[in-house]
């Protein structure tokens, strides 16, 4: 197959080309400057243009890009930065695929488990509506952005990510060396739920959207058994052999983080029912198994 990537430099995306490649597929990067070889496609996606002739004969399309979420603080500007690049974005190519002669067989977008919101102690998975706050109302015009591709018939997904379990990148790359530190502790009083995937099951729960024309709509990439901060901590300080006595106060979260410290400290405990129903296998379905996974990874 050939397969377009925006995003194909973060830490989903470059290890989903990565694999990809690695199975024979040719893999097309959309890059935000002019191309330089057949393997890339310009695009900007803050403008939504989108050089669609580089797009032709791509089995799919996939888009990973945005920017993020844990980078700075929430300024007003930064908020503004998070949600353009995702929907804005998203429109361009949803838009895009709808001009190719032969439009692309899927579509599919990234998108996160801030749609639910906080959910406390409940579980939900695709067919729970939309929370309330600004990652929920971003997922939610992130998701409806595609909609020009759906219109058109073609097989749109959105998948909804979890926290990505890794060393090379994401929220887990700060907490590691925390915890390493002996700095690690649970956020609050630890009884939200996150909603977690091993970097290796995340690309192969695309891998396996990608392949399985069944699966439309909202995917939940998260692995089948959430856990609440307290035991992801105390897993933490396990397989590190490092103490987690001392909580972080929510107070001092929100005096660090500003308006994105309600995130962490809220509860979504999402259930991967489509992944599950469509047979696909985590390899590393529990916390400690994911954090086993991203300590050995080199």
């Amino acid at each position: 197959m050939r397969i377009a990537i925006a995003g194909s430099s973060g830490l989903i995306g470059s290890a989903l080309a990565r694999s990809l490649r690695s199975d024979g597929h040719e893999v097309v990067a959309l890059v935000r400057r002019p191309a330089r070889s057949a393997a890339e496609v310009e695009w900007d996606p803050l403008r939504q243009t989108v050089d669609t002739a580089g797009l032709d004969g791509c089995t799919a399309v996939v888009n990973l890009s945005g920017a993020g979420i844990g980078d700075h603080r929430w300024t007003d500007a930064y908020r503004r930065e998070i949600r353009d690049s995702r929907v804005l974005g998203t429109a361009a190519l949803a838009e895009a695929v709808t001009r190719l002669d032969t439009p692309p067989e899927v579509l599919l977008c990234g998108s996160a488990v801030g749609y639910y919101g906080d959910t406390g102690d409940r579980a939900v998975d695709e067919s729970a509506p939309p929370g309330d706050g600004f990652l929920p109302n971003v997922c939610v015009e992130w998701e409806e952005a595609a909609a020009p591709a759906e219109e058109a018939g073609i097989r749109t997904v959105f998948a909804r990510t979890g926290l990505v379990v890794s060393r090379e990148g994401g929220a887990w790359a700060r907490l590691f060396p925390l915890f390493r530190a002996g700095l690690g502790g649970r956020l609050g009083d630890g009884r939200q739920y996150w909603s977690f995937i091993s970097h290796h099951d995340e690309v192969a729960a695309l891998r396996h959207i990608l392949d399985t024309p069944a699966l439309s709509g909202p995917v939940n990439c998260t692995a089948p058994s959430p856990a609440t901060n307290r035991e992801i901590t105390a897993a933490m300080g396990r397989l590190l052999h490092r103490p987690t006595l001392l909580p972080v106060p929510g107070a001092l979260l929100g005096l660090a983080l500003g308006d994105m410290s309600s995130d962490i400290l809220g509860s979504q405990r999402a259930l991967p029912t489509k992944l599950l129903s469509s047979h696909f296998t985590f390899a590393f379905p529990t916390i400690t198994q994911s954090l086993t996974a991203a300590l050995a990874r080199h």
